[in-house]
């Protein structure tokens, strides 16, 4: 993101002490048709660090594609909670 200027800012606040009835919105249309809508597309999951013990060889494998093997760790370990998750409810 981008540091907003101190003209921004100082609307920004002005718009937060509006009530929404009297804030003018009549140069953002309304959406009504949300069928192009992505859910959880801007949804940025909290990051933590940690120290984990890997098996060489499987360390070795996630790294053969190159950068990114701890995004490949996350993607596989979300792939088994999700299935995992899915198991519980059926």
């Amino acid at each position: 993101m981008t540091k907003i200027s101190r003209k921004q800012k100082k609307e920004l606040e002005a718009v937060a002490v509006l009530r929404d009835s009297q804030i003018d919105l009549s140069d953002a249309a309304e959406v009504r048709d949300w069928r192009g809508a992505v859910v959880g597309k801007f949804y940025r999951p909290i990051k933590k660090s940690l120290t984990i013990r890997i098996d060489a060889d499987v360390l070795a494998w996630l790294k053969m594609e190159g950068r990114g093997y701890q995004t490949r760790i996350n993607n596989l370990l979300r792939a088994a909670m999700e299935s995992h998750s899915n198991r519980r409810r059926a």
